[in-house]
This record gives C-alpha cells, sequence and structure tokens, in this order.
C-alpha cells in the first residue's frame, strides 16, 4: 500500500462518506449482460502477473534500505490511522470475486480504495469487475496470499485487520531491521520465518528468492545468526528425539508398517540393527535407538540437506512434499526449512567451490551420497519480519503466527 497524501485525503473522505447503494430486487437482463462481459473481457492472469511484479522486486526484505522503506510507510500510515482507518468490512463482503453484483460489493471496493490497492473512484456500484479484481489481486499479493481473486477466508481474515495493528507492525519491524542491518554482509541468506520464503542476496540485491515451509507454531523455527558450511547431497535422515516421541511413536501405533513403508530403519547403541517389533511402541522405549531414514524419494530431506552451526539441530532441506509450497499458511516443520527450487539456492552457495546448475541437479539425479564443505561460508540469519516495504511504496504484511508482535519484541538471541 502506498497512500500519499492525495490517496491519504481520499481515503479520509471515504472514512465518511455514504455507502447506500440500493440493493437489487432482482437481476436484469442487461445486468446479466454486463457480468458475462466481465468475465470475458477480464485479464484475470495479466492482473495476477502485475500484482507479483510489485512485490517480487529485487530489494531485499532485510536490508538498510528496508529500514528507510519503514520510515517513509510509516510516515503514510501515521495520519491515515489518525483520522480513523479503514472501515470494517461486513459479512457480506466474504466470497465476492470477479462478476459477482450483490450486496458487500460497495464496501469492498471502499475496503481497496482505503488502502490503496484500488484507484479512488467518486462513485462506485456492487459488481465486482476487472478492476476490482485487479485490485484483490494486489492485496492478496501484499499479504503473501495465493492470487485467486476471491475474498477467500485467509483474504477475509487480512482485510480484517485494523489499520492501527498494521501501522504497529511497522513500527515494531523498523525496530527489527534497525537491530539486525548493522550485521549483514554483501552476500548472505535470510528466512523470513512469518513470510515463509527464503532470498538470496548479493551486493544488495536479491539474487534468488525461494519459497519456504518453516517450522509450525508449537515447533517454531529459530531466529537466529550462522554460516552455511555444509551441503549433504542424498542424505540419511537421522530423527530426532523430538520427533520418534511425537510423531514416530504414535504413527507406529496406527501403521504398524510405517517404518518399513519409508525405509527407517533402527539403530542400537552398539549400532546393530533391531526389528520394529523388538520395540514396546505403548511405551516410549522407542527414544532409546537411533533411527535413520536411508536416501531416495521418500526421504524427508529429499535430495539435499544445507548445515549451519547451530544449538538446535535445525538446517535447509529439500522435500518430497512439494505440495506444501502452495499453500497460503506453510507452517508445517518441526523447526527446519523445506526450501522450493532448493537446487538452485545450492548451486548459489556452492559457487566459489566450481558448482554450476547442472552439476547440482546431476547429484540429485545420480543418489550419490557425498558431502561438500563450502569454501566461502555464507551467513545465514532467520528472522521475524511480519512487515516491510520496498522502494515504489508498495508495503507488504504477514501474520504474527509466533505471537512475537502481540508481546512487542523486537530483539531475539541469535
Amino acid at each position: 500500500m502506498r497512500l500519499n497524501r492525495r490517496t491519504l485525503l481520499r481515503s479520509m473522505a471515504l472514512l465518511g462518506a455514504s455507502a447506500a447503494i440500493p440493493a437489487r430486487a432482482q437481476e436484469s437482463i442487461w445486468d446479466m449482460f454486463a457480468r458475462n462481459r466481465v468475465l470475458r473481457e477480464a485479464d484475470t492472469e495479466g492482473a495476477s502477473q502485475a500484482a507479483r511484479q510489485l512485490i517480487a522486486t529485487p530489494e531485499p526484505i532485510l536490508s538498510y534500505d528496508t529500514a528507510q522503506n519503514l520510515q517513509f510507510a510509516i510516515s503514510q500510515y501515521e495520519p491515515f490511522v489518525a483520522a480513523g482507518g479503514w472501515e470494517e468490512i461486513p459479512r457480506e463482503v466474504y466470497g465476492l470475486r470477479l462478476g459477482h453484483d450483490r450486496k458487500g460489493g460497495v464496501a469492498l471496493k471502499r475496503r481497496l480504495m482505503s488502502s490503496a490497492d484500488m484507484p479512488y473512484q467518486e462513485r462506485v456500484n456492487e459488481m465486482i469487475d476487472e478492476q476490482t479484481d485487479a485490485a484483490i489481486r494486489l492485496f492478496q499479493a501484499r499479504h503473501g496470499l495465493q492470487l485467486t481473486g476471491e475474498v477467500d477466508e485467509a483474504t477475509f481474515y487480512a482485510m480484517a485487520v485494523p489499520a492501527g495493528t498494521r501501522l504497529q507492525q511497522l513500527y515494531l519491524n523498523l525496530q527489527r531491521v534497525n537491530n539486525m542491518a548493522p550485521n549483514l554482509s554483501d552476500r548472505y541468506v535470510n528466512v523470513n520465518i512469518p513470510a515463509a520464503t527464503i532470498e538470496a542476496v548479493e551486493g544488495g540485491m536479491v539474487v534468488q528468492r525461494h519459497i519456504a515451509v518453516v517450522g509450525r507454531v508449537d515447533r517454531a523455527t529459530p531466529i537466529l545468526e550462522s554460516k552455511i558450511h555444509q551441503i549433504n547431497f542424498n542424505p540419511y535422515w537421522h530423527v530426532p528425539t523430538s520427533i520418534i516421541r511425537k510423531d514416530l511413536i504414535p504413527y507406529m501405533n496406527k501403521d504398524p508398517q510405517y517404518l518399513t513403508n519409508n525405509r527407517i530403519h533402527i539403530f542400537d547403541g552398539n549400532g546393530n540393527e533391531i526389528l520394529p517389533t523388538q520395540i514396546n511402541w505403548q511405551t516410549e522405549e522407542a527414544v532409546n535407538y537411533l533411527f535413520r531414514q536411508e536416501p531416495g524419494a521418500e526421504n524427508s530431506m529429499g535430495h539435499v540437506k544445507i548445515n549451519f552451526h547451530n544449538p538446535h539441530n535445525v538446517y535447509l532441506h529439500d522435500t518430497p512434499s512439494k505440495a506444501l509450497f502452495g499453500e497460503n499458511a506453510r507452517f508445517h516443520s518441526s523447526g527446519c526449512v523445506r526450501v522450493e527450487g532448493v537446487q538452485d539456492l545450492v548451486a548459489w552457495l556452492l559457487r566459489d567451490n566450481g558448482w554450476d546448475p547442472t552439476r547440482v541437479s546431476g547429484m540429485f539425479s545420480s543418489a550419490e551420497r557425498l558431502d561438500v564443505s563450502i569454501n566461502n561460508p555464507v551467513p545465514i540469519h532467520t528472522t521475524y519480519i511480519t512487515a516491510w516495504a520496498n522502494r515504489n511504496g508498495t508495503v507488504s504484511f504477514r501474520d504474527d503466527v509466533y505471537n512475537f508482535d502481540s508481546q512487542g519484541r523486537v530483539a531475539f538471541e541469535a
């Protein structure tokens, strides 16, 4: 959202303007023709692409520039919030999409104009036209949602957040960025947990951006600073004790073939393999053993594991569960971070080792076990940034998934 002086004045006017538009008793044939024309002529893919371009600039989420952009956004939001912010959206807005012509359309347009996702108009009607569809998609892009063009559950929830709450997010995240920016180097990886995204940054610009899956609320991805020092191709997965206790034991009680089907072997303290039937799964006896999943398509880490020193035993990795990358809320892991398009990130990390994407892809295909130490370890930051802005004035927000915003936390132990 970009609120310049003109947009601000118009948004203030919206706060006091009347939204009284008479409801239709019955749709006429002309109304039906109008709706069909909207559906036929709307360029929804073009609208989605335009929304993505406003978000996917080469500016990092974490940088000194981000701090400046946040300060500018705050200067725009403060007078708008002081004037009352945007109106609360009614329930009728839920489910609206292109071609709909019913109660709630005017309120939706007023909401989108107030946040500058939609150009200001003096008079609006209930029809969700092509311009409104484009505005919904821009709103969704700014909030990290799937660009459906429909006011679905996640979109409705994001629209319902008051402007004052968004301003508080800007304040908090400005402090967070200012705390972290002095520690940045020329080349680094940033995992932004609330956005579930990863940026590879070099020379102050994003050279790669990846969708991620991060830790769920009860198994949060830790916030830290470290250096990526090693790549494990086609790794074994040694199951952490916490996952043995919370996941494997319940899975085995439901399906005694779970370990066998997923190629997970059990070893005692002397390295001797034992059978699943030798363990009492009605107890926590299993935590006394080592569980190792073999490399392959079923392996929970996929084809690669990216290591960095930390006391939490977390890492970045590939995954066989690709469908999770298409979700709005990608908080499913046990603390580690799954990376979409991970082969490109690995090639970038191993660039100074003489690797390129073709060689990395070859390792994925070969299933060969290989550990490679990175010649020039790359700094990594896992961060908690729920609001940021870019140079063109577009402001993005994310949900406070770990409740750090509500706690007012601006500093974290690395």
